[in-house]
């Protein structure tokens, strides 16, 4: 007499704990970073082989450590569309991070990376090309400005040449990042380890050419 209703308290918790696996499933889901914006909603993937750009054999040839593994990675922030890879080393700290930018074919927005390059790099390139007359007028006035937005924001951005339409080096107290524009992509890539920021900065040009030249 007493097995129907333990078959029916059985069935009742068994479709309890499918809810509640169900209802977890979504939750996550919704609140992951994946799905902060429709474009993300259909993929975190990368939206190529963006690992393929540099092999692991060039990574190591160039870092002195080997590649256990790499992880790629996509997103798109409504205008822009990002592929990333991370190139994990054995020796950790030497392991290498790149990312490359493209414009979102399926994005209305008409901006393009070209046009946030000229944003953010843009005004350091005016410094480079700055004639010797107005130097010399305004050197008093860049010089204080320039202590006041490196004591804001750090060092400014490094000119790189020799590489890509356009190449810059940014720095931080942790280390640094070379970014290079070609055409209208840029990409940034860094690396770790000890190295002094000259020698870092040789490695990513070394890396960042082998990757411009499959794009």
């Amino acid at each position: 007499m007493h097995i129907k209703p333990c078959i029916f308290l059985l069935c009742f918790l068994l479709l309890a704990v499918t809810g509640c696996k169900r209802s977890t499933t979504t939750q996550l889901t919704e609140g992951s970073p994946a799905a902060a914006s429709p474009a993300n909603q259909q993929s975190s993937e990368a939206y190529f082989d963006v690992c393929g750009l540099i092999t692991k054999e060039q990574i190591e040839a160039v870092m002195g450590s080997p590649i256990k593994e790499t992880k790629s990675s996509g997103s798109s922030n409504g205008a822009f569309r990002v592929s990333q890879c991370f190139y994990t080393a054995t020796e950790f700290s030497k392991s290498v991070s790149l990312a490359v930018t493209q414009s979102d074919p399926s994005s209305k927005a008409k901006r393009s990376p070209k046009d946030f390059w000229e944003e953010s790099f843009g005004r350091y390139e005016g410094e480079v090309k700055e004639n010797e007359s107005d130097k010399e007028k305004k050197e008093s006035l860049r010089e204080q400005r320039r202590g006041e937005r490196e004591e804001k924001e750090g060092l400014p951005p490094k000119k790189i040449t020799g590489i890509g339409d356009e190449a810059f080096w940014t720095s931080n107290r942790f280390g640094g990042a070379l970014y290079v524009l070609k055409k209208d992509t840029f990409i940034r890539i860094s690396v770790g380890g000890p190295d002094k920021e000259e020698t870092k900065i040789d490695k990513c040009k070394s890396l960042a050419q082998k990757a411009i030249g499959r794009m």
